[in-house]
């Protein structure tokens, strides 16, 4: 899959970042004497963990950090390499580490996050945003994660735990801007008859006082493209997903170029009776489907 090119440059510095931490372990071993194989040996690990970690090829677990210096003889050192680990993790989540416990747990720790957050600011090209899921829907993009990571299947829990999460749009302490292309309503993530009730579900949220749903039509004319989706919560972290990993964007300047995308994305988008006028239509063009095309 071929990244953005705002998503590519920040998976290239989360890649060099992990090089550059890399390149600091094999210093420590080689000021220690040790070869890789040594290393290894006194660590009971296969000689290829050693490498790929000192290459770049895998991100160290602190348990790895501190093994390593101590057996290095340098282990004032970890604290350091800890530290530009924990960086490192918090720009880069790799999905099959941070899903290995399921998928309930990080419904629960997003539920904690969005609770201090004042403004959610939001973009979805090609699905519906959680906090805007039915049941249904949000139980297929769970199987999907369960399919591709092969992660313990707490599919049940998780969807309860999301759910729970969409409490928050009930704050009144809270607000909502949301961008959809009319593209996130027609791709089929379940069965028509749930499709039909996520849909219905999104003209009832567009009523809330605190949510404002703006869908772009196949027909609006793009200022600028919605090469992926994101999320900018308050002015301190946008998330960006792909099918390996979240990004967490942090810097000042990376905050605000997403802003000014949200803000030009928002701007092409319908609001009000217009936005429910193309969901009802795409409604419509789905209900009108013969049981044969359904299956």
């Amino acid at each position: 899959m071929t990244l953005p090119p705002n998503t590519t440059s920040s998976v290239t510095k989360v890649h060099e970042a992990r090089r550059a931490l890399g390149l600091r372990l094999r210093e420590l071993r080689r000021q220690a004497g040790l070869t890789g194989s040594q290393l290894a040996s006194s660590l009971s690990w296969p000689a290829s963990k050693v490498s790929k970690l000192e290459n770049g090829r895998q991100t160290p677990t602190d348990d790895d950090i501190r093994a390593w210096t101590s057996a290095a003889g340098a282990p004032a050192e970890a604290e350091v390499l800890l530290a530009s680990l924990h960086t490192l993790e918090t720009q880069h989540a790799e999905w099959r580490r941070i899903l290995r416990s399921g998928l309930s747990p990080v419904q629960r720790e997003l539920a904690g996050f969005e609770e201090k957050t004042k403004l959610f600011r939001v973009v979805e090209v090609t699905a519906v945003p959680g906090l805007l899921q039915t049941a249904e829907y949000a139980r297929a993009c769970f199987e999907e994660s369960v399919r591709t990571h092969g992660i313990p299947n707490d599919v049940d829990d998780a969807v309860r735990a999301r759910l729970r999460r969409q409490d928050v749009l009930y704050r009144p302490d809270k607000g909502f801007h949301f961008v959809l292309t009319e593209a996130a309503l027609r791709v089929r993530m379940c069965p028509d008859d749930a499709m039909l009730a996520q849909l219905e579900r999104l003209v009832a949220l567009s009523a809330l006082r605190n949510v404002k749903l703006g869908i772009i039509g196949f027909d609006a004319r793009y200022v600028i493209s919605p090469r992926h989706g994101f999320w900018i919560f308050d002015e301190d972290l946008v998330s960006v997903e792909t099918h390996s990993a979240g990004l967490h964007l942090a810097q000042p300047q990376e905050i605000e170029l997403y802003g000014r995308v949200f803000d030009q994305l928002a701007a092409v988008a319908s609001y009000a009776s217009e936005a429910r006028a193309i969901i009802l239509r795409v409604i419509d063009d789905l209900a009108a489907r013969s049981p044969e095309d359904g299956l």
